[in-house]
C-alpha cells in the first residue's frame, strides 16, 4: 500500500517522495547520509512487508541517481575484441559485515574512479551467510547510495556450482535447483552468472571433448535459462569453468575441448543465443588457502605463464575477455601485480576480507562464535585438525546465525575495519590497474532503467516484476 511506501520512505523527510509507484529525489545529499543506514537496516532486519518496502525503495532510489545493477557483458566483449586492456577486475566476495564492506569498496572505487569491479556471492555462501538475492542486493546498492557512488553495478552469482554428488543421483533435480536460484537471482539484480559445471567433467573419459562434454552441455542448458529469465535490453555476463579451482592446472588443449563443443552445441540449440564472456580456469589456487596446523597459509605458487596463456587463447580464439582465476584472495601481496601484466580478464577474492574481520572485531564475539561452531560444525573436523585449522576452515558457517550481531559492532569497531578495508582496497586496486576504468564502463557498458512495480502489486515476499513501460535510460 502507498502508506506503506510512504512509511519507509519518511526516513528521508520531504528529501524523497513515493507517488503512484514511482519515487521521486528532490536532494540526492540526503541519500549519502545515516538515513540510509536506517533504510538499509530496515531492509535486512525488519518484518516482512516493512523489508520488502524498504528493499524497493532503494532499488527504486538506484534507478532514480543512476546506480543500477547492470551485466559487464558489453565491456568483456570489448576486451576480448582488443578494444581495452591493461587490468584484471577484481570480484569480491562480500560474506560478511556487507553493508560497511561495500561501503570501503565503493569510498575507494569513487576515490580511484574505478569502474570495473564486481559484487559477488556463490551458491554455498548465500546459505552459510543468510544473505539470500534481494537482500545482497539492497544492501549493495545501499552503501553504493550511501558514499554518493554513481554508475553502473556489477552483482555477480558465484559458483553457481552443480553439485556432482547430487548430479549423479537425480541430475534433473539437482540442474532445477541451480536454475531456480538463477531465476531468483536474475530477479533481485544479479545481472552477471557464473555457471560451474566443471564438477561434471570426467577425467575417466577418453579424449577431451568427452571429458568436457557434460560441462559444455549443462552449462548451455543453464545458459537457456539465464536468457530466458534476463530483463528486456540486458545481456547477463556469462561465464563458463573448465577444471575445478584446487586441481590440476588447466590447459590450452582443454579450453578449447570445451569452448568447441559449447560454441558448436550452442549454434546448434539455441542459434543467435549470446554465449559466454569469460572463463575460469585452475592455475594453482585454492579456495580458501592451504591451512597449516599453526594456522598459517601455505604458501601458493601460482603459475602465471598459464594463466596468461589460457587468456590470450580465450581471446583471440573465442574473442572473450580471458580467463577467470579463482581463490586469490590468499595469495601474498608480491603476486597481485602479475595479474594484469599477463592480461587476466577477472580474479576472486573471499577469503582474505573474512580472515580480516575475524582478526579486528573484539575477542569477546569472536570466542563466541567459536564456541558456536564447536558444536555446531564439529562434524566438520577432521581427527588431525588443530583448533586454528578446524576454526580457520569452518568459521565462515557461523557469519550467518551471527550476522545481527556483526551488523551492530560499536563505532570504534567499525572505523578500525573500515580504515583496514580502505587499505586493502586501495591496494588491491592499485595492483590490479583498474583505477581510471570508469571511462570504459561509460564507453561500452549499456546501462538499462528497470523499474519495478511495489511490492503490494506483486504479493508479499515476492520481487516485484520489472515495469516494461520504462527500460530506456
Amino acid at each position: 500500500m502507498q502508506a506503506n511506501l510512504d512509511t519507509v520512505a519518511s526516513v528521508f523527510g520531504g528529501d524523497v517522495l513515493v507517488d503512484g509507484g514511482r519515487v521521486t529525489v528532490k536532494r540526492e545529499a540526503a541519500l549519502a547520509s545515516p538515513k540510509m543506514d536506517e533504510l538499509v537496516r530496515t531492509a535486512v532486519f525488519g518484518d516482512s512487508v516493512a523489508r520488502d518496502d524498504a528493499r524497493w525503495l532503494i532499488w527504486e532510489l538506484g534507478q532514480a541517481v543512476g546506480v543500477r545493477p547492470s551485466s559487464i557483458h558489453e565491456l568483456y566483449l570489448a576486451r576480448g575484441e582488443g578494444k581495452i586492456h591493461g587490468f584484471t577486475v577484481p570480484a569480491i566476495n562480500v560474506r560478511a559485515m556487507a553493508y560497511d564492506t561495500a561501503r570501503s569498496i565503493f569510498r575507494t572505487a569513487i576515490k580511484m574512479d574505478v569502474g570495473a569491479f564486481i559484487f559477488e556471492i556463490a551458491r554455498s555462501e548465500i546459505a552459510y551467510t543468510d544473505q539470500r538475492p534481494a537482500e545482497y542486493v539492497a544492501v549493495v546498492l545501499a552503501a553504493a547510495l550511501r558514499e554518493g557512488f554513481r554508475g553502473p553495478v556489477f552483482i555477480q552469482g558465484d559458483h553457481f556450482q552443480v553439485n556432482h554428488k547430487k548430479f549423479a543421483v537425480d541430475p534433473v533435480t539437482e540442474v532445477n535447483a541451480v536454475k531456480a536460484l538463477v531465476t531468483e537471482a536474475v530477479a533481485a539484480g544479479f545481472y552477471n552468472i557464473d555457471i560451474d559445471t566443471s564438477t561434471l567433467v570426467d577425467l575417466s573419459k577418453k579424449g577431451l571433448d568427452e571429458q568436457q562434454r557434460l560441462n559444455y552441455e549443462v552449462a548451455i542448458d543453464i545458459l537457456k535459462h539465464v536468457r530466458a529469465s534476463q530483463p528486456k535490453g540486458v545481456d547477463i555476463s556469462l561465464g563458463g569453468e573448465i577444471g575445478e579451482v584446487g586441481t590440476e592446472n588447466s590447459t590450452v588443449e582443454e579450453l578449447r575441448a570445451f569452448m568447441d563443443g559449447f560454441e558448436r552445441t550452442l549454434k546448434k540449440q539455441v542459434p543467435g543465443s549470446e554465449g559466454l564472456s569469460k572463463i575460469s580456469v585452475q592455475s594453482g589456487t585454492s579456495h580458501g588457502g592451504t591451512v597449516l596446523p599453526d594456522g598459517s597459509i601455505a604458501d601458493v605458487k601460482i603459475d602465471f605463464n598459464t594463466l596468461g596463456t589460457l587468456s590470450k587463447a580465450a581471446r583471440d580464439e573465442y574473442g572473450l575477455a580471458g580467463a577467470v582465476q579463482h581463490g586469490a584472495s590468499t595469495l601474498p601481496d608480491s603476486a597481485f601485480h602479475n595479474f594484469p601484466k599477463v592480461e587476466t580478464a577477472e580474479i576472486h577474492l573471499a577469503t582474505n576480507f573474512q580472515t580480516m574481520m575475524f582478526d579486528n572485531i573484539p575477542g569477546e564475539l569472536r570466542d563466541e562464535m567459536y564456541e558456536w561452531l564447536r558444536e555446531n560444525a564439529k562434524d566438520e573436523r577432521k581427527p588431525t585438525d588443530t583448533d586454528e585449522q578446524f576454526f580457520y576452515k569452518s568459521r565462515k558457517k557461523s557469519i550467518g546465525p551471527f550476522k545481527k550481531q556483526l551488523w551492530e559492532l560499536a563505532p570504534d569497531v567499525k572505523q578500525k575495519l573500515a580504515k583496514v578495508y580502505d587499505d586493502k582496497f586501495s591496494f588491491l586496486f592499485t595492483q590490479l590497474a583498474v583505477g581510471g576504468t570508469k571511462k570504459y564502463v561509460r564507453e561500452f557498458v549499456s546501462e538499462q532503467k528497470i523499474h519495478r512495480k511495489p511490492p503490494h502489486e506483486a504479493g508479499p515476499g515476492v520481487i516485484a516484476a520489472p515495469d516494461d513501460a520504462d527500460l530506456s535510460d
